[in-house]
């Protein structure tokens, strides 16, 4: 038996008998408390020691197809300079790459110097080291790219979602560091700081939180989405631009995808085409994310990325009753796309919670039909929601009863993500709750790619 028989023998088989407790509220009960905040004198706050040392170092994919990466950082003493030393660990040839440097206020708020510097033309499946402080405090890191392109190129990506600087959030990240399946590339659906939260928008928590998140993204990409705490919308204090402090301090490569705008973009990595969409910014008809997704869905080419991955902030498919019907609007917009060009999976935020819905449309309904309720669609995406990180507004405990046909697994957990393709036709997708081991999976279901092995993958009357 070859390779790819063995993987489809046993995927079958585990689809059969140890899925998660499908099509019911999880029974696991953790002990309620309330959800607090990192003092601001936490370690994981610290400012690294030096004359003007970078500190917030983040990376994300800086290419349409991961042959770039863009570094970003801030200095806090002087602006220095915005060049990034790097190189492989094959050959150790250093080359430099020349950045820009940014500044923003916000209110009473003037930031850092913030600096952006995209590397270009890195081979695939390499390790490379960097440095960023050149000519002040120099700190070095290192990322490995992904491998080159191709269908059958295995790749696995962390999520994590509204993650915020509370003590959760940080057991949520040393959960997904630690995991002995940890992510490659972390796909981030949004809500980053929770500065919003705070009186006036106290920009200096999104200093904390880019501090606090170092330990990661900067040795591995993570793909930003805009959430809604990251709209910083006040009028009352004079800020009328949206996304102001988001869009200064966290750079995307949106147009390497002919996107107008770094609110909504995609990227391909590995063996999947992954699409960025924004909840937040205009999605109706004849605007420039409508257009631009109109366009972008048919030039995804399924014999190079077999695996098609949809983000987005605000779920489509909510059995809670937070949040509850806020994607409704871009579901009726887009869902039509998304069964006909056949997602596999999208990912969501917004609802602090985890749940995973069937595969499931609602394509039918048009106001006046009364066909309202979704129906088992296997050419549709499976829908989760993984917006537990671990933020100061706590757990969306209160679910909808009874719970809908299409939820197949929810659970009012912090936690994270795992979603590990295998070849063009298999992936493996897990969930870990803060409360269990590093290798526990409180969920697990294995994924059959929707266009090259479209067989049924229900869950929802199989337990374990």
């Amino acid at each position: 038996m070859g390779v790819v028989e063995g993987l489809l023998a046993l995927a079958l088989v585990l689809n059969v008998v140890v899925v998660s407790n499908g099509g019911k509220s999880s029974l696991f009960v953790r002990k309620v408390k309330k959800t607090v905040d990192m003092p601001l004198g936490s370690d994981v706050f610290s400012v690294p020691p030096g004359y003007n040392a970078p500190q917030q170092v983040h990376i994300t994919q800086g290419d349409l197809v991961g042959r770039g990466m863009i570094i970003s950082w801030v200095t806090m003493d002087e602006p220095g300079s915005s060049a990034v030393r790097y190189w492989s660990e094959k050959n150790g040839k250093k080359k430099t790459a020349e950045g820009k440097m940014v500044t923003y206020r916000f209110f009473n708020y003037s930031s850092g110097f913030i600096h952006h510097t995209t590397i270009k033309n890195l081979e695939y499946n390499t390790k490379y080291y960097y440095e960023v402080g050149l000519g002040n405090t120099t700190r070095q890191f290192w990322f490995v790219t992904p491998p080159e392109i191709g269908p059958d190129v295995p790749y696995t990506f962390g999520l994590i979602g509204d993650l915020g600087q509370s003590f959760d959030s940080n057991i949520t990240l040393s959960h997904y560091e630690l995991s002995p399946r940890k992510g490659e590339t972390v796909l981030f659906v949004g809500d980053l700081s929770y500065a919003d939260n705070y009186p006036n928008h106290d920009n200096v928590r999104w200093d904390t939180w880019g501090r606090f998140t170092e330990r990661s993204v900067a040795y591995q990409p993570w793909i930003w989405t805009a959430g809604n705490h990251e709209i910083d919308f006040a009028p009352e204090i004079g800020e009328t631009v949206p996304f102001k402090p988001y869009s200064h301090r966290y750079h995307v490569p949106y147009e390497a995808s002919q996107s107008t705008s770094p609110f909504w973009y995609s990227i391909k990595r590995a063996s999947a085409h992954i699409i960025v969409l924004s909840s937040y910014s205009s999605y109706g008809k004849y605007t420039p994310q409508y257009k631009w997704l109109e366009e972008e869905l048919p030039k995804v080419n399924r014999s190079e990325t077999p695996w098609l991955i949809v983000l987005m902030h605000s779920p489509w498919y909510n059995s809670y009753n937070y949040h509850y019907m806020e994607g409704e609007t871009m579901r009726v917009m887009y869902e039509a796309w998304f069964v006909k060009y056949k997602v596999d999976v999208v990912f969501a935020g917004h609802v602090h919670a985890y749940e995973r819905s069937e595969r499931v449309s609602n394509i039918a309904y048009n106001v006046i039909n009364g066909l309202c309720i979704p129906v088992k669609d296997q050419s549709a995406p499976v829908y989760i929601t993984i917006g537990d990180g671990g933020n100061l507004e706590g757990l969306a405990t209160n679910m909808t009863e009874p719970q809908p046909e299409y939820s197949a697994f929810r659970e009012a957990s912090f936690g994270h993500a795992i979603f590990d393709i295998k070849n063009r036709t298999h992936a493996h997708y897990s969930w870990n709750r803060n409360q269990d081991g590093l290798a526990v999976e409180a969920d697990h279901v294995w994924f059959f790619n929707r266009y090259w092995y479209p067989v049924d993958d229900s869950t929802a009357y199989v337990s374990h």
